[in-house]
């Protein structure tokens, strides 16, 4: 079984095919050991001198062990793609900073726009050593359907593969349920680019009698379907509002049932920008739920990547019911960029922002003040004081898991689903700018801030632990249910029939 020279083969083709792109980038260009460690080298630096949190989690003395053996690791020639994934991937891994990701150039993300190529054909649901068939590429192949548990790939066991995919997540010290949602959400786009394309792939799974077995699977390679093509470009295209509206809708949306008197409220981000207004979303919903006496509020943080912390500040007053402050901690190591600052995004605006947010310490660092000083009070006006449930898991991040952190414990709020990917500790971020390789324009994301949780708890590496833990299972993957939102609705089903709503 090949896969090196197949991956080129096969992928090249497939790019390069019936597209108009620009003459001056080729995905396929190979850079020489020499421009690659320069590109390295300059990361390394940059990494060592302006990460607040580099050696969190992973001892200096590690950390640079980590630096060298992939500094030798680079290749004779390697492509954009391969500098990625064999190097700068598992360097960030090794960071253990959930904010410290690498990301591939803006003309790789450009040129793949809009483009299929070749891959693992199936999409699945990963949870501890579980892994269940969510999708099929390869529509005509019938054995493998929805709901069949795998117990390998290739040979690899569903334990080690796993384990060996981490190596190349990011994550928040040890939380590692963020990336057990990756590998759910694309499984074929980690594994082409982690292991390869395979022309086939051997693939272990359990039939309907319970008893293991194997098979053979093509790759997935997607052909042009002219047909398709034309049947699609004659759909009637939506009106822009009605898209603009489902737009806002998957950013945040409130649902109330007045049947059990509950609110749904799904916050798939804290970001305010453009699409969003989350702010005023925010206070029109509050008031709703105010006027329309709803007692119980859940709260879906589940997609919720982080965002502005001024956003999570405002849910958290509508709340919390006691005053609370941002973090106990939140400094960054240095107070400018230099003389690194032309590669760094908005490097000149970042640079204004720490010499004018921060303050030097006593202990070195260069605190942003305000978030250590500043108190918050809940609100006056439609403050919240029914049952809350908070829908956790492994993407809930960042400033969404600032507002866990700042609810958890409460007697009228319940944590309910899995573990955040964000650490409860802290993290870092507040201002995460990218840096630009000169040479492969790669790009790895630089959080400025080391933040630690307002009330923090110790530091052991792990996320925001639920009060209800729920898991998935192996029916409610077949079934396609979301058994989280069906729980807690069931409980406040049970609980309204109880105290009997007046």
């Amino acid at each position: 079984m090949q896969k090196g020279n197949f991956l080129l083969v096969i992928i090249i083709p497939v790019l390069f095919s019936g597209c108009a792109v620009s003459k001056q980038y080729n995905p396929a260009k190979k850079f020489s050991r020499q421009e690659l460690q320069q590109d390295y080298s300059l990361l390394r630096n940059i990494l060592e001198k302006k990460h607040p949190a580099l050696y969190w989690y992973t001892p200096k003395d590690s950390m640079n062990y980590y630096f060298d053996s992939l500094y030798n690791n680079i290749a004779d020639s390697m492509t954009e793609l391969q500098f990625g994934w064999k190097i700068l991937a598992p360097l960030t891994n090794k960071i253990h900073c959930g904010h410290t990701s690498f990301g591939m150039s803006k003309n790789w993300n450009k040129f793949m726009k809009g483009k299929r190529i070749p891959s693992f054909p199936l999409y699945v649901k990963l949870w501890g050593d579980t892994m269940v068939v969510t999708g099929n590429l390869n529509r005509k192949d019938s054995l493998i359907k929805r709901g069949t548990q795998l117990t390998s790939v290739n040979g690899v066991r569903n334990s080690e593969l796993v384990q060996k995919m981490f190596q190349y997540l990011p994550l928040d010290g040890y939380s590692d349920n963020v990336n057990y949602t990756r590998l759910s959400s694309n499984f074929p786009y980690y594994h082409r680019n982690i292991f390869g394309i395979y022309k086939n792939y051997r693939v272990g799974y359990v039939d309907s009698t319970g008893k293991e077995r194997r098979t053979i699977l093509q790759s997935y390679n997607p052909v042009t379907d002219t047909a398709e093509k034309k049947k699609i470009a004659h759909l009637e295209k939506p009106p822009r509002k009605k898209i603009k509206k489902e737009q806002r809708e998957s950013y945040r949306s409130l649902e109330i049932d007045t049947g059990t008197r509950t609110a749904t409220l799904s916050l798939n981000t804290f970001l305010n920008g453009e699409g969003r207004h989350l702010r005023p979303f925010l206070k029109r919903s509050f008031r709703k739920i105010s006027q329309q006496k709803i007692k119980n509020l859940i709260i879906d943080l589940r997609s919720n990547g982080g965002g502005d912390v001024t956003m999570y500040v405002k849910l958290t007053r509508y709340i919390r019911n006691a005053k609370f402050k941002v973090a106990d901690s939140s400094y960054a190591v240095t107070k400018n960029l230099a003389p690194y600052t032309s590669y760094i995004k908005n490097g000149f605006f970042n640079n204004v922002g720490l010499v004018f947010l921060t303050k030097k310490h006593r202990d070195g660092n260069y605190h942003f003040g305000y978030w250590e000083r500043h108190t918050y009070h809940p609100k006056t006006r439609h403050h919240f004081g029914g049952k809350v449930y908070v829908l956790t898991n492994g993407p809930t991040f960042s400033a969404s898991t600032l507002f866990c952190n700042a609810v958890k414990g409460q007697s009228n709020v319940t944590i309910v689903g899995e573990e955040t990917g964000g650490g409860w500790h802290g993290n870092s971020g507040i201002m995460i700018p990218d840096i630009t390789l000169p040479i492969t324009k790669l790009r790895v994301r630089l959080p400025l801030f080391k933040l630690v949780q307002y009330k923090h708890v110790p530091k052991d590496g792990r996320g925001i632990s639920p009060d209800i833990f729920i898991p998935p299972t192996l029916e409610g993957v077949r079934q396609n249910i979301d058994r989280k939102m069906v729980i807690v609705k069931g409980l406040i089903i049970k609980s309204t029939a109880t105290e009997g709503y007046q």
